[in-house]
């Protein structure tokens, strides 16, 4: 039977100098290798717009252009998010 899933779009937005973004990118890249998701990873870093929109909560994780996760990533909870993205699609 043909699968109907596709893969989701994972972008983590952090900054230099953040010790949970560090964290945070450590357990998305693990994860990636395990799910097999492509990750991007975008440096707000000096972005005016960026830091405005996401400073105070960085780490963000968003799937599918949905904010997921800030602070901190819990990695069972980002597996059901990305299996259920990957169903809906």
């Amino acid at each position: 039977m043909a699968s109907t899933r596709s893969t989701p779009r994972v972008v983590v937005y952090h900054a230099q100098g953040c010790h949970l973004c560090e964290r945070a990118l450590e357990q998305l890249r693990a994860l990636r290798d395990e799910l097999g998701f492509p990750l991007r990873e975008v440096d707000i870093t000096g972005d005016a717009v960026l830091e405005a929109e996401y400073r105070e909560w960085l780490p963000v994780v968003e799937i599918d252009g949905r904010r997921r996760f800030t602070y901190h990533v819990q990695p069972e909870a980002f597996r059901r998010a990305v299996a259920q993205a990957s169903a809906q699609a």
